[in-house]
C-alpha cells in the first residue's frame, strides 16, 4: 500500500479511522511507512508534509498529537469514541474545576476556543511564551491535543518580500468543536470512557490483526 498523491491519503485516513504520521511501534501502520521514500522528504515535489493540511481542509478528520505525543490523523467516524475516551467524560471547563488540569493548560485552551482559530506564534505570543518569557509551550500545547482538547486547523506558510512561501507550515489551533459542532464531538458522552476504549481496541485488533494489546494500548493511551 503506497500513498503516491494527495487523494490517496484522503481515502486512506478514512480507510483505516486512525492513522498516525511517523513510525510508532506498529509495523506498516504509519504515514512514514506508506508513503515512497522520494516523496517522503523533495525539494522538488509535494508530499505528505504538504497535503496535511488539505487533508485537514477535506473536512472528514482531525489531526494533531493524538498517537502517544506524536501526530496522526483521526477520521471523522471516530472522533466522538476517541474524545469520551481521552477525556474521560470531562469538558475542559469541568476537568479543570475538579483541579485535573492547570493555569497554563486552562490559559491556552480559552484563547483557541474563543479565537475559534489561532497561529501558534499569536498564541505564543499572547501569552508570553517568548525567549525570556514563560516556557512549556510545547508540553502544555501537546497535552491540551493529547486529551483530544484541541486540534490543528492547518498549516499557514510564512512569505517573503516576494510572495513566495518558504519553511514549514505553522499550525493553526482550533477545538474539536469548533470544526464538527459540540453535539457530534461530545456524542459518546453517555457511553462510559472505558466502553469507547474497549471499542477502539477491538476495532484497532481487527484493523492491525499483527499487532498485540500491548502495542495498541501504548499508541491510543
Amino acid at each position: 500500500m503506497k500513498i503516491n498523491n494527495l487523494n490517496d491519503l484522503i481515502n486512506l485516513v478514512d480507510k483505516f479511522g486512525f492513522l498516525p504520521f511517523f513510525k510508532n511501534g506498529i509495523d506498516n501502520f504509519s504515514i512514514e511507512e506508506f508513503c515512497p521514500e522520494e516523496l517522503w522528504i523533495s525539494a522538488d515535489k509535494d508530499g505528505p508534509w504538504e497535503w496535511k493540511g488539505p487533508v485537514i481542509q477535506s473536512g472528514n478528520c482531525i489531526y494533531g498529537k493524538f498517537f502517544n505525543g506524536k501526530a496522526g490523523f483521526i477520521s471523522k467516524k471516530w472522533i466522538p469514541h476517541f474524545v469520551n475516551y481521552r477525556r474521560d467524560g470531562y469538558d475542559f471547563d469541568t476537568r479543570y474545576d475538579d483541579g485535573l488540569a492547570n493555569y497554563k493548560d486552562k490559559e491556552l485552551y480559552d484563547t483557541i476556543e474563543k479565537s475559534k482559530i489561532i497561529l501558534s506564534k499569536d498564541l505564543k505570543h499572547l501569552h508570553n511564551y517568548c525567549k525570556d518569557g514563560k516556557k512549556g509551550f510545547d508540553t502544555v500545547i501537546t497535552r491540551l491535543q493529547m486529551e483530544s482538547y484541541v486540534c490543528v486547523a492547518d498549516f499557514v506558510y510564512m512569505k517573503d518580500k516576494f510572495g513566495k512561501e518558504y519553511g514549514w507550515g505553522v499550525a493553526e489551533y482550533t477545538t474539536p468543536e469548533s470544526v464538527f459542532g459540540y453535539d457530534f464531538v461530545t456524542s459518546e458522552y453517555k457511553t462510559e470512557p472505558m466502553k469507547s476504549k474497549e471499542i477502539i481496541i477491538d476495532y484497532l485488533k481487527k484493523l492491525l490483526p499483527l499487532a498485540d494489546e500491548k502495542q495498541i494500548n501504548k499508541l491510543i493511551k
